[in-house]
């Protein structure tokens, strides 16, 4: 079972910046996967040895942006009509709607969507032509049943954003207590046939993820997210999309470092258990004796 890691750095109409993050995030999983290759000894990456493949587009100039939108969502179905795990590494959020396009009526797919914002913004002040901030009311077809953790929306009304969404847990409700969405997500997950991952960098609190254009206060932790992602994860889960990582606000790399480390956690997760075809015998009795929880 292959995946499919796809660079869609798209970052118009709202944070420019976002389209590099995607082109970093392609220079550190190749450089990861590089090491991988590189290193002799038994690692726990030999679980998903050969199985990563990658997949860059490139928007450098205004003719690329022509035809993106049909270009990413036949780019989306080609990667799960091979049954690969797609992982979707945009630039803003806008550049995931090629994915929920691909996904609109589709009752069978819950969409977990990790989020500061909730992408359905209607008020006067705000365009309503597509945008970062309003793409969820442009898909093309019905929305799969959607699913909003870490949203600090406060003026939105909860009708209009029931039209939209299934569920939202606010960061407010999870900071007093994350059990009734942890509970959601076991369940909404466990009766789904398929799940797929929607994190916004956004979603995280300034302290722990400052990258972002358009930070909000109150964010979640990164312990925080990993424990609603166990909540949810099973072999239903289908791809995760990353989006709206700006490097000119990273220091350190620190906030790079904190997504190539939870990509390949992931990666881990979907792949452990599954010894790899081309891992020998003693690698992967190896394997079969390290503790849980990746270690880079």
């Amino acid at each position: 079972m292959s995946t499919t890691v796809s660079f869609f750095p798209f970052d118009l109409f709202g944070s420019r910046g976002a389209g590099a993050g995607a082109e970093l995030l392609a220079d550190a999983v190749r450089e990861m996967l590089a090491d991988n290759k590189r290193e002799q000894l038994p690692t726990r990456a030999r679980a998903y040895a050969g199985q990563v493949r990658l997949r860059e587009f490139g928007f450098e100039t205004p003719a690329a942006y022509h035809d993106w939108r049909r270009q990413g969502r036949r780019a989306v179905r080609d990667a799960w009509k091979r049954g690969d795990f797609l992982c979707w590494m945009a630039g803003n959020h806008l550049g995931v709607l090629p994915v929920y396009d691909e996904l609109s009526g589709d009752n069978d797919t819950l969409v977990v969507q990790f989020d500061a914002h909730l992408d359905v913004y209607h008020l006067s002040d705000c365009t309503s032509e597509l945008s970062h901030g309003n793409f969820l009311m442009h898909c093309a077809g019905p929305l799969p049943a959607l699913v909003n953790l870490g949203h600090r929306e406060l003026l939105l009304p909860p009708e209009h954003v029931g039209a939209y969404y299934r569920a939202t847990f606010p960061a407010s409700a999870l900071a007093v207590d994350p059990e009734p969405a942890l509970a959601y997500l076991r369940r909404a997950g466990g009766e789904a046939s398929r799940v797929f991952l929607d994190l916004d960098c956004d979603v995280f609190d300034r302290a722990y993820f400052p990258a972002v254009a358009h930070p909000v206060p109150f964010g979640l932790s990164p312990h925080l997210l990993l424990r609603l992602l166990d909540a949810v994860w099973s072999e239903r889960v289908v791809g995760l999309a990353v989006s709206e990582f700006d490097p000119a606000r990273d220091s350190g790399d620190h906030c790079l470092a904190t997504l190539v480390w939870l990509l390949e956690y992931l990666l881990l997760k979907r792949y452990e258990g599954r010894p790899a075809t081309n891992a020998p015998p003693e690698g992967r009795k190896r394997l079969d004796r390290l503790s849980d929880g990746p270690s880079r």
